[in-house]
């Protein structure tokens, strides 16, 4: 699995890991934020959540354009500094007011500009690492591990979110609970403009307010307004965590750049250093160019479902999920449990692969150590664990990390029986995949009042979060046949003059898909549950009878 990659992979891996746990955990809080903080309703909170994501995505396609003239070192590093800045304006806390909107909207954007400088061109710069002849066979399995990499910093973030919203809002005397934000808002409303508010609803949240010691004496209005000040503030303080990870990051790029020194050149720096540099016809330039638009194009509709995740899909944990578990599903709610769960795959594989019997012993040693670490976690558990809607987003690059492993076993058992599927082949079946993971939600919907029923209040009638873990498997499936088979498939085929623009282009198409994760959301108070997951259903079986019918086109592409 490791064996015979070049040492660049491990730390261009590694300060990925620590921008992305940054990323992530300010991710994995940012809708439940505004809502929170300025009382948006679900469409105009997914809008603005997409319109982010969008802009993340869509910024590398400038970014590489200018990385083909100036180098992808210097683009990587300019964008760490942007970051920065941007992630430090989002930890600032402010008012609910103007000001306090165009700080975080200036911060988005700082945000965007530095990932689209960093993000796509740090791949690239993979990628050129298996230019080299003596490693190009290893291309796909690069990638495999570098979103490996990727998604052990996201494994943290929504722990490391949950762990500081909670510790400064226990400052306060307060606890998270996911009808007070709204329901706070809707008395305040109530209070300034007149606007009617069901007697229950001030009952519910007089009840809540009277289980937090800090909000003793208070009368509700002061409740209300100050509760929301904290949670917006801890959240505030949560985006701070990403200032500190890019620090690591920027450690490990640099104490490593002469690992992967090879690697950072454009191919226009290549012809003025003479080196030598592949050439196409403008036949084949114009084919592969083609070929991947083709692709970009499909992929759009995959993330548009897939990051439903910190959009409708956040919002379905916060209103329709049980907030407490019990039983072995509380194992999945404990990131330790899970991060040595995930480790031992990787020792059991080393049991079966390594080619020495102590090779095997000390690996299958360290496997039962590592069962047994996560059930001592498990066990120290209490029977009935209280969950946060954001402590669902750890599950997805959980199942990255952990079936990592086997999708490489599986297709390079398929490899050397030559019967690899090619990588525009598995992003077909990744989307038939992902269509059967909305499937499980859309059965998991059945019976629910609508969003527009329950007048932005939580649902009485919950669903077990087995609902969406298994949701979240599922799509964790359809992700490792597309994205980083759809990474490396860029950066094989995209002709050498190209190459930065062309990862641009697949970010870019993944940006559109994320601006379209605004539409359930829009669709969210006036479609039933199973109608807003149905759509997306449907959408990811078109795109897969669409890469299916032009099949034959991409892979004659590639030869």
């Amino acid at each position: 699995m490791f064996k015979g990659q070049p040492k660049g992979l491990f730390a261009l891996a590694l300060a990925n890991t620590g921008e992305r746990f940054g990323y992530y955990t300010m991710l994995a809080i940012f809708l439940l934020f505004i809502q929170a903080k300025f009382g948006f309703s679900a469409a105009v909170a997914t809008q603005i959540y997409s319109i982010f994501l969008a802009a993340v995505y869509f910024m590398p396609l400038f970014g590489g354009l200018l990385a083909d003239r100036i180098g992808f070192g210097k683009c990587v590093t300019l964008g760490f500094g942007v970051m920065f800045l941007g992630y430090l304006c989002l930890s600032i806390p402010t008012g609910p007011d103007a000001l306090g909107k165009v700080l975080m909207f200036g911060a988005l954007a700082l945000i965007a500009i530095g990932t689209g400088l960093f993000k796509g061109n740090l791949q690239v710069m993979v990628g050129n690492l298996y230019d080299d002849p003596k490693y190009s066979s290893k291309r796909d399995a690069a990638f495999s591990l570098f979103y490996m990499a990727i998604n052990i910093g996201a494994m943290f973030a929504p722990t490391a979110a949950k762990a500081v919203t909670n510790y400064f809002l226990g400052k306060s005397g307060l606890s998270y609970n996911a009808n007070v934000p709204a329901l706070a808002h809707q008395y305040l409303d109530h209070i300034r403009t007149g606007e009617t508010m069901a007697m229950e609803n001030i009952d519910k949240l007089t009840d809540i307010q009277m289980t937090m010691t800090g909000a003793s004496g208070m009368d509700l209005q002061t409740f209300c307004s100050s509760y929301i000040e904290k949670l917006s503030t801890a959240y505030n303080y949560g985006f701070a965590v990403a200032c500190l990870s890019l620090i690591v990051s920027v450690l490990i790029y640099f104490c490593c750049k002469s690992w992967f020194k090879n690697a950072d050149s454009s191919a226009k720096q290549a012809e003025a250093s003479q080196a030598e540099v592949q050439e196409l016809t403008p036949q084949q330039t114009k084919s592969r160019i083609t070929a991947l638009l083709l692709v970009f194009a499909v992929v759009i509709f995959f993330w548009m479902s897939f990051h439903q995740n910190g959009a409708t899909m956040t919002i379905f944990a916060r209103d329709y999920t049980e907030s407490t578990v019990d039983g072995l599903t509380r194992i999945g709610f404990n990131i330790w449990s899970l991060a040595l769960i995930a480790i031992s795959i990787y020792t059991l594989f080393g049991a079966v692969q390594s080619e020495t019997g102590r090779g095997k012993l000390i690996s299958g040693l360290a496997t039962i150590a590592l069962w047994g670490g996560a059930y001592l976690a498990y066990s120290g558990m209490d029977q009935i664990v209280k969950i946060q809607p954001s402590d669902f987003q750890q599950f997805n690059p959980f199942f990255v990390v952990a079936l990592t492993p086997l999708s490489l076993a599986i297709f390079g058992a398929l490899a050397k029986k030559g019967k690899e599927p090619s990588a525009p082949r598995k992003i077909g079946l990744g989307m038939i995949v992902a269509a059967a993971g909305f499937l499980i939600l859309t059965f998991g919907s059945i019976g629910l009042a609508s969003p527009k029923e329950l007048g932005g209040n939580v649902s009485p009638d919950l669903v077990s979060p087995t609902w969406l873990i298994s949701t979240y498997l599922v799509l964790t499936f359809a992700e490792l046949l597309l994205s980083p088979m759809g990474i490396s498939f860029v950066s094989k085929v995209a002709p050498p003059k190209y190459k930065g623009a062309m990862m641009g282009c697949w970010f870019a198409a993944t940006a559109i898909g994320n601006y379209l994760v605004s539409v359930p959301g829009l669709l969210w108070d006036k479609l039933p549950l199973w109608g807003v997951w149905a759509i997306l259903i449907s959408l990811c079986l078109l795109s897969a009878l669409f890469i299916f019918s032009i099949m034959k086109k991409l892979e004659n592409a590639t030869k």
